[in-house]
């Protein structure tokens, strides 16, 4: 039995539905002749957040059709960046994708994301900022705002083009260096690059364009994006705290010199304090 190398992590809440076809496009991907990773050498984890909606049940007969994938149900804990960590923690592959589990992220770019990986390589990002893609073309026109609008805020944060897409993958060493993980964050791709301390020459990007949701509900709230500019705020203090010591600072002196100007008695003048 060959040994795993890749494991492919699926966050879910409430997509049975999306399971079957999810896991075996994917493994379809991985068979084809010009696949260069083999299928054998991956497994598909799902991170289910207790959904009770047959989930369990749909993961075990595609396993016993003989697809390697199983399933791990929380139930103390909830939120798509937690179960993405667990996932990493869970997995035995050295190299590890996370990928949505409606197919908006389409499974054909399985293989190309896992074998951009390599030891020089520890994190690939699939990007839709790129020549001839077609940004979000079947999201309505509030959806392509919030994205570019989250992109935007994110770029002082990391040189990668597309931390938003949440399609993306990392090498086992490179997760096992990033400390103080906000599991409550909305954007784990973008958590990990920043306090991973991923250098710019070990990032690969592919070119993608998302899919449209089969079945079930879009995630995305008010409250999601609240917790996104939460997360980014956070993580601006984490990348940058000194600045923003050394800003404040700089602002104290300013003002001090400038009220100390304001009230200095001017020459031939008696200070009235």
């Amino acid at each position: 039995m060959s040994t795993l190398q890749y494991s492919v992590i699926v966050p879910a809440y409430k997509e049975a539905r999306n399971l079957r076809p999810l896991v075996t496009r994917i493994f379809a991907a991985l068979r084809r002749v010009d696949s260069p990773v083999p299928a054998e050498l991956v497994e598909v984890l799902v991170i289910d957040d207790n959904s009770r909606d047959g989930s369990v049940e749909e993961i075990a007969a595609l396993h016993q059709e003989g697809y390697n994938a199983r399933i791990v149900v929380r139930t103390t804990e909830r939120g798509l960046s937690s179960a993405v960590v667990r996932g990493f923690q869970e997995a035995a592959g050295e190299s590890m994708l996370c990928m949505d589990a409606d197919l908006q992220h389409p499974p054909e770019y399985v293989p190309q994301m896992l074998a951009s990986l390599s030891p020089h390589v520890q994190f690939v990002l699939g990007t839709r900022y790129a020549p001839g893609v077609e940004v979000d073309k079947d999201w309505p026109l509030y959806r392509r705002v919030i994205s570019s609008g989250a992109r935007l805020l994110a770029l002082p944060l990391t040189s990668a083009s597309d931390p938003m897409s949440g399609f993306f993958g990392i090498r086992k060493e490179a997760f096992l260096k990033a400390r103080s993980i906000n599991g409550a964050g909305f954007k784990i791709a973008l958590e990990l690059l920043v306090k991973a301390h991923i250098p710019r020459g070990a990032i690969a990007e592919v070119p993608f364009s998302f899919g449209v949701r089969a079945e079930g509900e879009s995630k995305l709230t008010g409250k999601v994006m609240v917790k996104y500019l939460e997360q980014l705020a956070e993580l601006y203090w984490y990348q940058y705290n000194w600045l923003v010591v050394l800003a404040a600072v700089l602002v104290f002196l300013v003002c001090a010199l400038f009220l100390r100007a304001l009230w200095a008695p001017t020459d031939g003048a008696q200070s009235k304090w």
